[in-house]
């Protein structure tokens, strides 16, 4: 493992021990085993190695996306997937990490920059699958496959960060409004 992988790996556990506001480099090069220089040299401070981490991640679920959406199955079954991959997201981490960069790009116009950056990709993905349900079930009423993709991954994001505040309620709830989103897509499949 290189010195800059073991430094995103730490970070990593790091930051979902303690939170962004909370991470400390010198904690991050204690856990990776480095001296603290190397976090400067590879990334060049904390938020540089919170956003290779970001990073490195996202490219990988993105890909995975793709794929998923790219199977010859039912679109309310991939969507489905996309759900079971949200909990699996969830319990990785993944999704903890891009909500703490969601929260420090609102006062850092480079972290935004560089976070929406890479929704742009998930968006792209979304763009795709509309634009796919659009071709065979006919016209989406009033609203482009863009608008689609817009409001499904939007009502992802913001399901995430209910989810990450908890609450017996919330939770199981936001599970729900996710999921019928599915039930929509298999009414109009099956027509």
């Amino acid at each position: 493992m290189t010195t800059a992988v073991r430094i995103i790996e730490a970070a990593r556990a790091c930051l979902l021990a303690d939170g962004y506001a909370a991470l400390s480099t010198r904690r991050v090069a204690e856990q990776a085993g480095v001296p603290l220089s190397q976090i400067h040299y590879h990334f060049g401070g904390k938020q540089g190695v919170i956003l290779a981490l970001l990073d490195h991640e996202n490219q990988q679920l993105v890909q995975r996306q793709v794929r998923m959406y790219g199977a010859d199955t039912p679109l309310w079954k991939r969507y489905e997937q996309a759900c079971d991959f949200l909990d699996d997201d969830l319990a990785s981490g993944y999704v903890r990490v891009l909500q703490e960069m969601i929260a420090a790009g609102w006062s850092d116009p480079q972290v935004a920059a560089r976070v929406t950056t890479m929704l742009e990709a998930w968006f792209v993905v979304l763009v795709q699958v509309a634009t796919e349900a659009e071709e065979r079930f006919g016209s989406l009423g009033p609203m482009r496959p863009a608008d689609v993709a817009g409001l499904i991954g939007l009502s992802f994001l913001g399901g995430e960060a209910v989810i990450l505040l908890g609450g017996e309620e919330w939770v199981p709830r936001v599970r729900g409004w996710l999921r019928s989103v599915g039930d929509l897509i298999r009414h109009f499949e099956e027509r």
